[in-house]
């Protein structure tokens, strides 16, 4: 009764070119490392971008500190100088010695400021702040030489000398110039702090939007490595399931098999029953033969929907084939026959309703129809429409006989309700017309049911 499986059957979707299944391994890991290498990236950007703010902070602070010391120093150089003036003017006008302590006093403050302002500097002074302190100390040095000249005079009692010396113009010139070089100085040095602070500002400015564009990145790599480690999961268990699924594929074609082979044997016994219970009675015959043709009908449609002996079952049927098996029992050489129509694949599960529609208005062109009489022709076209089968079964035959009055016949038999019925189950509608040259049937359901 059942059929063996083919051994050469191999189960669809299993099969794989060689190398591909190592392919696919492997991309899912190729993808994973990827991400983290993004986020690896990220992480080195977040981390570069963090260390040169800092950075750019030390910077600044630092360049605080030694403008702030520069700026000190130099007013140290110019108050112990004009603390000098101020002692060697004194001890010229009073000659009095105690004047000479603070005017020592402040030589050696200034010789220590002008020091303290070229380690301030240090080895990152530009080369017009070199120039600038060795202009001052140039000036500075001309105006102590100056006040030191004036202080001898002085103590050797050479009051007109000393007098006409402090009347030029050479310390007032050596102030002068030694106060406007300092200016300068000044002006340089808070010129590198203001652009240290702005270019510190200026990262500080740029760490919060791009420190949020890196942790969106960061937050979608690993987003996305989740979902690809995921997805690596869900393959890898697939592909350790492919053998127990092809072997369970095996045994669904097998069972598929032996199910339509007995599905065809419960036919074949129905018919014998059937054709075994009207043996002997004649009366019964006509309807005998009638439930026979309509079983094979049912046979045909089956067998179109498992796409034949040996093949495998399919969800979907070729309308074409299943007319032409419909039609081939009752089409001779002397019958005319049109069949036109596109190639659609309608719905497996509307093979079965439209097969007994099918029969049974073949059934009726033998006889009472086209082929009831010589030269009759029947055309049976199709197409699809959006979506929709649109099948038109035309009659034509010389001697027809007279449609009903009304366009409809007097009373409904079996085949009328079997095709109301059959019209249901195919979501659609069939339409009969009776035309002078013979009948006319409209069937429309969708493709997909």
């Amino acid at each position: 009764m059942g059929s063996a499986p083919n051994p050469q059957t191999a189960p669809i979707g299993i099969t794989s070119p060689p190398g591909g299944g190592r392919w696919r391994r492997n991309a899912p890991r190729t993808s994973v490392f990827a991400l983290f290498g993004v986020v690896a990236l990220a992480l080195l950007g977040a981390f570069v971008l963090i260390f040169a703010t800092v950075e750019a902070e030390r910077i600044q602070r630092s360049q605080a500190a030694r403008t702030s010391t520069v700026l000190v120093a130099l007013n140290g150089v110019v108050g112990a100088t004009l603390n000098g003036e101020t002692a060697q003017r004194g001890y010229f006008i009073t000659y009095d010695k105690r004047y000479l302590a603070p005017y020592w006093r402040g030589q050696k403050a200034y010789e220590t400021e002008i020091a303290r302002v070229r380690s301030s500097l240090g080895a990152e002074a530009t080369q017009q702040q070199t120039e600038l302190v060795d202009e001052i100390e140039r000036l500075g040095d001309a105006k102590w030489a100056e006040m030191g000249a004036t202080v001898t005079l002085v103590a050797r009692g050479e009051i007109a000398a000393a007098h006409a010396r402090i009347l030029s113009d050479e310390g007032q010139l050596a102030m002068d110039g030694l106060r406007e070089a300092v200016g300068r100085l000044e002006t340089v040095e808070r010129a590198r702090l203001a652009d240290a602070s702005h270019r510190a500002a200026r990262t500080e400015a740029r760490i919060v939007p791009l420190l949020s564009l890196l942790f969106a990145v960061i937050v979608c790599a690993l987003a996305l490595g989740l979902w690809q480690t995921v997805r690596m999961s869900r393959a890898e268990a697939a592909a350790a399931n492919a053998e127990a699924i092809a072997e369970a594929r095996d045994r669904a074609d097998l069972l598929a098999k032996e199910l339509n082979h007995r599905v065809k044997n419960l036919f074949a016994v129905i018919l014998a029953v059937v054709k075994m219970s009207a043996r002997g009675d004649t009366a019964a015959a006509p309807a005998v033969d009638r439930i026979s043709k309509r079983i094979h009908a049912l046979v045909t449609a089956h067998d179109v929907t498992q796409g034949g002996d040996g093949a495998e079952a399919d969800s979907r049927v070729d309308l074409a084939d299943l007319i032409g098996k419909t039609i081939a029992p009752y089409r001779s050489s002397g019958e005319r026959c049109v069949l036109d129509g596109p190639a659609l694949a309608i719905d497996g599960r509307h093979a079965m309703p439209l097969g007994l529609v099918l029969h049974e208005m073949v059934t009726n062109a033998v006889k009472y129809g086209a082929w009831a009489r010589a030269g009759g022709l029947l055309e049976v076209r199709w197409q699809d429409v959006d979506g929709r089968v649109r099948l038109v079964w035309r009659e034509e035959s010389e001697n027809a006989p007279p449609p009903p009055e009304g366009g409809k016949p007097e009373r409904e038999g079996f085949g009328s309700m079997l095709m109301r019925s059959s019209a249901r189950q195919l979501g659609g509608t069939i339409e009969r017309r009776f035309e002078a040259a013979g009948i006319v049937i409209e069937i429309d359901f969708p493709r997909v049911g």
